[in-house]
């Protein structure tokens, strides 16, 4: 008879908890495919595949609760495999991109490297995830969002200036003590932040049919700026509002 402080997992079980940090991984193969988009300059091909990378991050760790994954195969670290993954998608790969189009000011790699910098201690920092509260704790180097509007909007509008003055205001909230909602844990309007997402993310595909071919409506840019705007003014009115836990 099993010890109930030991329980024992069938191999079904343990199998599918397997299978559910695959799925984590698979977004390796989304940056090696980004990565070779990028090589390439096919920045559109890119983006398509970030979202991809996205929707596995948005959906993995519901699966990783259902099937109780870190219960049934505690020796592997969910957290430190779904971090490595967001840090290759969500900054480095992003970054890479920023560099190598040239839409940073010369010397732009030296540039990208005060936010990979940045972001690395982010993603170290212990309390980084508050998924009890439901928030982030500075910028969560939402660097792929940054080279989307970069790539469709910042650059051909603005230049490298403006561009690089974003990248080190970001870099800066990315080690700054304040609090952004953890839109899949939100403390309130969870609904809202959601549901807001995913036509956000309508939106962007919308914008890459266009892209780099086609002129992009400019009604399209700003519709799809709405979203990112309530996120940031939510995160800092919920920041505000909520004690911390």
């Amino acid at each position: 008879m099993s010890d109930p402080a030991f329980p024992v997992y069938s191999r079904g079980q343990k199998l599918v908890a397997y299978a559910v940090h695959i799925y984590t991984a698979m977004g390796l193969l989304c940056g090696a495919l980004i990565a070779a988009d990028i090589v390439q300059q096919n920045y559109r091909q890119a983006f398509l595949w970030m979202i991809v990378a996205v929707l596995i991050d948005a959906t993995d760790g519901t699966f990783a609760r259902k099937f109780r994954v870190k219960e049934v195969v505690p020796h592997i670290d969910g957290r430190k495999l779904d971090d490595i993954v967001d840090y290759v998608n969500y900054t480095f790969l992003p970054l890479l991109m920023i560099g190598a189009a040239g839409w940073l000011p010369s010397p732009s790699w030296l540039w990208a490297t005060v936010p990979l910098v940045a972001s690395v201690f982010a993603f170290v920092h212990t309390g980084a995830k508050e998924e009890s509260n439901g928030f982030f704790l500075g910028f969560p180097s939402y660097w792929n969002v940054f080279a989307f509007y970069t790539a469709v909007w910042f650059y051909p509008e603005f230049g490298r200036g403006p561009v690089l003055a974003i990248a080190l205001l970001l870099s800066g909230l990315s080690v700054l003590p304040l609090r952004f909602v953890y839109p899949n844990q939100a403390p309130r309007w969870r609904m809202l932040f959601v549901g807001g997402a995913i036509v956000w993310t309508a939106t962007i595909a919308a914008i890459l049919w266009y892209y780099p071919q086609q002129p992009i409506p400019r009604a399209l840019l700003w519709i799809s700026a709405v979203y990112p705007a309530f996120y940031v003014i939510a995160s800092l009115y919920l920041d505000w509002r909520l004690p911390e836990a």
